[in-house]
């Protein structure tokens, strides 16, 4: 029988500081992974609903995979490791931009060798843009850009106005190309290549393990020997990245190395960048948005509690009657509603009126929970579950397959980030769709509209008295 635990000396598995920093060796086991022959990881097709998931994985499978054929012993090692091929992209969770391993029932999917970073090349923010652009040509239940997607693509288009054009006529001909494939086949090239671009243009929030800080590869005395897939440098390039050894000894510099540092900075000038004006612009349009509910810029009425003793201002703004520019700024961001109490049930009001207000229960409810005491926990998870998740819950709520699996499975050990996932999905459910009908509606134009009113009513009241004033005077 062959045996197929592999050396973790000869692997470098031995020493964590080598996780991650050698693509031969995380290659070595995915490539192990995904051989049926020798006992790799078995990839499945999973029934969803009404449709089928391709070529998918479990994170459980991949953890219990590299405990048993690494000789790891402790779990969370072995999601560590998990973690750092995942980061790199070799394999991706098919439902998360969020490139982590987790020991559950989550679906992964393997990268193909392709958009593997060994392959040493570095996207341009044109490919992306293509990229971009061709996704909101596909179908869009399934391909729908994430907020950050979509601010990304307005940047682009801005920055590459003068060759849209190009770049809209390129997603289209891609698009064309994609609608020959098979549907199963096109469903894993789009979250392969999803996935490839969550490790080059990674989440905010999200570390681009693609980058090298450029002083640290000052210290490296060898700045050639960088990828040039990372920097553009036109030298040779070595497949892993460079390691400083300190017992080298250190010999004179001469013209070739002073000659191959200056194309090394020439190529990080040349590197994308977000230029200062846009994020000036960026700033300047947030100032300008909010700069009226600042009472230090912005003079307040009746006046500043910052600089006073009367609260008057603080009272009007946890009123339950708000005032035009609390009605006004519920306007901003989905945020700012859920934030203001008056907002909140006004929103729920909306949402009574369309039969959905279980999804912001819901989402108070959970808000709450990770407020409770650790002993009323238990006790809150059961009763969230039984009132909206559990089968015929009265207030039963729209979750996705893949999000009731992971709440089921976590309502068996609650805790106060039990419904984390199906919160986040209702999160953008309301935000996508029922706040901005909300904004829409008549219920918020008029309501708009009757304290704009009232608040030039008060202004012309309060000049007339002032005018009578002087008059007296």
């Amino acid at each position: 029988k062959m045996n197929l635990r592999f050396d973790r000396k000869s692997l470098g598995v031995g020493d964590k500081k080598n996780w991650g920093r050698n693509p031969g060796f995380i290659e070595d086991i995915i490539t192990k992974m995904q051989d049926d022959k020798t006992g790799g990881v078995p990839v499945r097709t999973v029934k969803s609903f009404l449709s089928k998931i391709p070529s998918v994985v479990t994170g459980t499978d991949i953890v219990q995979w590299l405990m048993k054929n690494l000789s790891i012993e402790d779990p969370v090692e072995a999601i560590h490791l998990g973690s750092l091929i995942a980061a790199q992209g070799y394999v991706f969770p098919i439902s998360d931009h969020v490139l982590t391993m987790k020991d559950d029932g989550t679906f992964y999917r393997f990268q193909a060798p392709y958009f593997w970073p060994s392959n040493c090349w570095e996207p341009e923010n044109t490919d992306y843009a293509i990229y971009l652009c061709k996704r909101t040509m596909q179908n869009k239940a399934r391909l729908e850009l994430a907020d950050y997607e979509a601010e990304n693509l307005a940047r682009l288009q801005r920055a590459f106005a003068r060759k849209w054009e190009f770049i809209f006529m390129q997603a289209e001909a891609q698009v064309k190309i994609d609608r020959k494939k098979d549907k199963t086949e096109r469903k894993i090239l789009d979250s392969q290549e999803r996935a490839f671009w969550d490790v080059h243009r990674p989440v905010p929030g999200c570390v681009n393990t693609t980058e090298m800080d450029i002083r640290k590869c000052r210290r490296l005395k060898n700045p050639q020997k960088v990828k040039k897939s990372v920097y553009g440098v036109t030298e040779e390039s070595q497949s892993q990245s460079p390691v400083h050894i300190p017992s080298q000894p250190i010999r004179k510099t001469t013209k070739e190395d002073v000659r191959k540092q200056i194309t090394f900075l020439n190529a990080q000038i040349d590197r994308h960048c977000l230029k200062m004006s846009k994020v000036a612009e960026s700033l300047i349009a947030y100032t300008e948005q909010y700069v009226e509910y600042d009472p230090l810029i912005t003079p307040a009425e009746p006046s500043n509690p910052w600089i006073s003793d009367d609260i008057t201002l603080w009272d009007i703004e946890m009123s339950k009657e708000p005032s035009q520019q609390r009605v006004k700024r519920w306007g901003f961001s989905f945020d700012e509603i859920l934030k203001d109490q008056v907002g909140r049930d006004q929103f729920l009001r909306f949402l009574e009126s369309e039969f959905s207000s279980e999804n912001l229960r819901f989402w108070l409810a959970v808000q709450d929970l990770k407020k409770q005491p650790l002993q009323d926990v238990a006790r809150r998870v059961e009763e969230i579950w039984q009132e909206f998740l559990a089968p015929g819950a009265p207030s039963a709520i729209n979750l996705d397959s893949h999000s009731y699996e992971i709440t089921s499975q976590n309502v068996k050990d609650g805790g106060r980030y039990t419904f984390e996932d199906a919160q986040e999905h209702i999160y953008k459910l309301m935000k996508s769709d029922s706040y901005a009908r909300f904004l829409r509606s008549s219920a918020y134009q008029d309501l708009l509209l009757a304290k704009k009113k009232r608040s030039l009513v008060g202004y012309i009241v309060c000049g007339v008295s002032k005018s009578q004033t002087r008059l007296r005077e």
